[in-house]
């Protein structure tokens, strides 16, 4: 592939059901599917509503859609500075090795410098080696001191009433 086939450009409103359909192929490949409840109509409220909770990237190659990745921003208090936390990365997988997936974390981290961002951060699951590796060759460590702890459903309206 050259470079002048991939495009990458932020997510418009009428991508969302493009949006929706990758994040359903993120789940299949992640054995999460039974887990995605995500409608057209949240995401669309979510990524373009009065207050936007999260950003999307999209890829594609020769104008066939190859990926995405979707962010946010956090907050460190240590360093008094936004970071950006990629929730969601993701290439077909006809299109892996061929230089999406570098792209599209390449350009995360340059709107991560570019908004003077103290740090840019994401997690992987421990089986997908291949992420892994991936991750590791563009200079990512991971944080073996911390362990993400999640409440969700039921537990947190738990949480919320105690």
């Amino acid at each position: 592939m050259s470079t002048s086939e991939l495009q990458l450009r932020a997510a418009k409103p009428d991508d969302v059901p493009l949006i929706l359909q990758l994040i359903h192929e993120l789940a299949e490949f992640e054995h999460m599917r039974d887990e995605v409840t995500a409608t057209e109509t949240e995401l669309s409220v979510h990524l373009f509503g009065a207050r936007p909770y999260a950003e999307v990237l999209l890829a594609f190659v020769a104008e066939r859609p190859a990926g995405f990745a979707l962010f946010f921003h956090n907050y460190s208090t240590f360093l008094t500075k936004p970071g950006i936390y990629l929730e969601d990365l993701y290439v077909r997988d006809h299109f892996r090795a061929q230089g999406v997936g570098t792209a599209l974390l390449k350009a995360i981290g340059q709107l991560a410098v570019k908004r003077n961002c103290g740090r840019y951060e994401w997690s992987v699951l421990n089986w997908n080696k291949r992420a892994i590796d991936f991750y590791e060759k563009m200079g990512a460590r991971p944080l073996s001191e911390w362990t993400v702890y999640r409440v969700k459903g039921e537990e947190l309206f738990k949480l919320c009433q105690s």
